[in-house]
């Protein structure tokens, strides 16, 4: 970080009368962007909901600044909107749905990265970000500040930034884990009270439940999880809820986690790894969710480029991971992230728990799809029912797991078992489990282009 006076005849002379506080307003935040900035904001549930919200209302005076963000939960007017296109871009480590939705304005980008590397390569090949901006708790009497429901690239970006400004806010809980920092690490606070952005339960569909309960007798007593989020993610964690002593080393902490730990199916006594409490990257669920990892010693916020690392991750005995993905084809590579050529979210953790858990001892990686998909024809316009399960994955699709880390497939009509297979007998496997209405095309398919020869 700069030096204050630097930062003041800098950004802007204004800001010279709070040399003695860092508890600023959200207007002088908005004062120090100026045009060409890079500026990294907080992920997820952490993102800072007031700069943010605000920040299309500087769009008149500033050009060609960058936003690094990932996964972001609202539709901010700052990429929302369409006539702010030449003062914001976006850099996005995972796209969601709000960006998704603004992505043909022509000012969003993704960076592909595997999320254990996110910021470190970012920081290996850019100059320092600007200014960070995040959300976080309130300081407590000590003067130390939890980062509170995310810690993937955030405390990696404070320790670069030029700036660093927190929005804090008494609604956000304390975590324990090394996403603690000092009050001295940050320029600026400002104080906030607008409730924690919560993220709802997907419905579960009955496929999801049929998919769960093929995995299931899968994950012995005592594994230790990764869940990612969805309904079938919260279809498989209510058919372990009579199981024992699971663990958890996980990317996200979801709603279904808390339910298995409520049940008593998670103790985390058997990890190897922090055993006794639950180890995550971020933080995203209903308010229960939240008041539950406040203060809890039982819960780490930690760094992404630990708990993401496949040979942190494989460290864990049993090590369970389970990732959903848009499209497979009949060898296993997997297309998680875009749907042909178009982007739709990104690799984000899958490869790095899918490799992680299975070189785990006694360790498993499960991709789950439902079989097929009601799509649009783009010629007539009608709805037809698809194959998820493909000979080949369509023109310019991203293949976000390799055919090579590829260990379970588990659609709603059961389970194919791909580590070591040869390409027929995967062929074989996946068709399988495919949509029967869908598995003669296959055969033929496959044996017209020598995926199958006998």
């Amino acid at each position: 970080m700069f030096l204050f006076a630097f930062i003041y005849n800098e950004i802007n002379e204004s800001l010279v009368s709070m040399k003695q506080t860092k508890w600023i307003h959200p207007h002088q935040v908005l004062a120090m962007v100026q045009s060409h900035m890079q500026i990294v904001v907080g992920m997820v549930a952490c993102e800072p909901q007031v700069f943010l919200s605000q920040l299309h209302t500087i769009a008149h005076r500033v050009k060609d600044v960058t936003i690094l963000n990932c996964l972001p939960l609202q539709a901010h007017p700052y990429f929302s909107d369409g006539q702010y296109h030449d003062s914001f871009t976006v850099h996005s480590w995972f796209l969601s749905k709000p960006l998704r939705q603004a992505y043909d304005h022509g000012n969003i980008r993704y960076i592909p990265n595997h999320l254990h590397q996110a910021g470190v390569k970012w920081l290996a090949t850019h100059a320092q970000p600007d200014l960070f901006i995040g959300a976080a708790s309130m300081p407590n009497k000590a003067g130390k500040i939890s980062l509170s429901l995310s810690n993937v690239y955030e405390k990696r970006m404070i320790q670069a930034a030029k700036i660093v400004v927190l929005e804090v806010n008494p609604h956000y809980p304390f975590t324990e884990g090394d996403g603690v920092i000092d009050m001295q690490d940050v320029d600026f606070l400002v104080q906030t009270n607008d409730p924690v952005v919560e993220l709802k339960d997907e419905p579960i569909e009955e496929k999801d439940r049929l998919i769960g309960r093929f995995i299931a007798p899968l994950i012995p007593d005592g594994a230790c999880l990764q869940l990612g989020i969805g309904g079938i993610p919260n279809a498989v964690a209510h058919e372990l809820k009579h199981k024992k002593d699971l663990g958890v080393h996980t990317e996200m902490l979801t709603n279904g986690m808390l339910e298995l730990y409520q049940a008593g199916a998670i103790t985390n006594i058997k990890k190897r790894l922090h055993p006794g409490q639950i180890v995550c990257t971020f933080i995203a669920g209903r308010k229960a969710l939240y008041d539950f990892v406040h203060l809890n010693p039982r819960v780490l916020l930690m760094d992404a480029n630990y708990v993401n690392n496949p040979d942190i991750i494989k460290q864990n005995p049993n090590q369970i991971s389970i990732n959903s993905t848009i499209e497979i084809d009949l060898t296993g590579q997997c297309c998680s992230e875009s749907i042909g050529s178009k982007p739709f979210s990104g690799t984000g953790g899958q490869a790095d728990t899918a490799i992680g858990a299975v070189k785990s001892q006694g360790g498993k990686s499960f991709i789950t799809l439902h079989s097929t998909a009601m799509v649009k024809d783009s010629l007539t316009g009608q709805t037809q029912e698809i194959s998820k399960i493909v000979p080949f994955l369509k023109p310019g699709a991203v293949v976000s797991l390799s055919r090579n880390d590829v260990d379970y497939v588990v659609t709603e009509y059961g389970v194919a078992a791909l580590r070591g297979m040869d390409t027929q007998t995967r062929a074989r496997r996946l068709i399988e489990i495919a949509h029967p209405q869908f598995r003669q095309a296959l055969i033929l398919e496959a044996k017209k282009y020598n995926i199958i020869t006998a």
